[in-house]
């Protein structure tokens, strides 16, 4: 027997409606610029033994994390739409934050080659993250470049101020570099159980 899924579910979502209002963008951006910033690593999770490295020539980019306690209001507003999206399009079982968000700073020439979010070994996450989401922050006429692509489509995805992207943490991705100005980002990860 062959399931056919409705045409509704999908693993790639654009919003529709800002998840952040732009005075609460630039509040996120605000706040992600005073917390301390580093050099983005690539690798498996924290939460493992291996050591993460620097590779300039597959990422360059400049990362804050987001403490839950100095942004509750920005973590409640996430987990609403997480579920929305997830219990709309994707249908993961027990998605939950388990990450602080990535405020993530991209300057010029800098970019992030093509990667998944998630580990075909489970242990290098936890929890294992299902769903990743990207949210502009800035007025994208800040900044020329950085358009993100997902491999699934054929085309650069651009977001408007505000706006997210939501998509399975096991398709490959990558951010073009910047051309021109300063792109910042929020990034978040929902995780759960093993793949259900």
């Amino acid at each position: 027997m062959i399931i056919f899924e409705p045409s509704w579910k999908s693993y790639v979502v654009e919003t529709t409606e800002p998840i952040f209002s732009i005075d609460e963008c630039n509040r996120i951006i605000e706040l992600g610029q005073n917390l301390p910033s580093h050099d983005a690593k690539i690798g498996a999770s924290r939460n493992t033994t291996k050591i993460l490295e620097k590779d300039h020539k597959i990422r360059l980019t400049n990362v804050s994390w987001i403490p839950f306690n100095q942004a509750s209001w920005m973590y409640a507003r996430l987990e609403r739409w997480m579920h929305i999206i997830n219990n709309k399009h994707m249908g993961f079982y027990q998605l939950q934050i388990g990450e602080h968000a990535q405020f993530t700073m991209y300057s010029k020439k800098h970019h992030y080659d093509w990667h998944t979010d998630s580990s075909v070994e489970f242990s290098k996450t936890c929890p294992v993250r299902k769903v990743s989401m990207s949210i502009l922050l800035n007025d994208p006429k800040k900044f020329k470049g950085g358009e993100l692509q997902l491999i699934d489509k054929k085309k650069s995805m651009i977001l408007k101020q505000g706006y997210a992207i939501f998509f399975a943490s096991f398709i490959a991705h990558r951010v073009l570099p910047v051309k021109k100005g300063t792109r910042t980002s929020l990034t978040m990860w929902f995780g759960g159980p093993p793949l259900t």
